[in-house]
């Protein structure tokens, strides 16, 4: 009973699609009735899983927000490369499915005092985060989760966005006829 509490909106549309299909059995439309059967089913189970994946990852972000710390570090380089390959410990890997071990991740190797060690970024922020250079960042546990540039930097620069191909003729055709640049 709790479950068709929690996903009332999906019992009431696999209702109405039950009674879609028991029309289309009684029109003499078998083939039509099962593809939409099928595709009710796979739709609703879709959105349980998908609905206990986001409150999984909800979970784990207010997990992060508690374990958050700010720290002074020196960033050393930053790559993607796969989670077996970026030298983190063997805790973190055990805890992380085969899968996922096998994905790219971006990687920060950084220096923090007088140790030098390898943390997993946030995507969102990867392309923001400057290399060689001292930050204060916010860390929880081996995950950076936001960086800000010390020593006359007010804040990290986004790098310019990639340009399309047909933006670039564009301008390569305004620069040679000496027109005027489009923003």
């Amino acid at each position: 009973m709790n479950v068709i509490k929690e996903n009332l909106k999906v019992v009431i549309v696999d209702a109405v699609v039950l009674a879609f299909v028991i029309l289309l059995f009684v029109f003499h439309q078998p083939v039509l009735a099962i593809i939409t059967l099928v595709l009710a089913i796979a739709g609703t189970v879709l959105y349980i899983v998908g609905s206990k994946r986001l409150a999984q990852q909800e979970e784990s972000k207010a997990q992060l927000e508690a374990a958050k710390q700010t720290v002074s570090m020196f960033i050393i380089s930053k790559k993607k490369m796969r989670m077996s390959e970026a030298g983190l410990p063997a805790a973190a890997l055990e805890s992380v499915s085969k899968l996922a071990r096998r994905q790219k991740l971006p990687i920060l190797k950084v220096k923090v005092g007088p140790q030098i060690m390898n943390l997993i970024c946030e995507p969102e922020i990867f392309d923001s985060v400057p290399e060689k250079k001292e930050v204060k960042a916010t860390v929880a546990g081996l995950y950076v989760t936001s960086v800000k540039g010390l020593h006359g930097n007010k804040g990290v620069k986004k790098p310019e966005e990639k340009k399309g191909f047909w933006k670039r003729t564009l301008e390569k055709a305004q620069e040679k006829a000496g027109a005027k640049q489009i923003k």
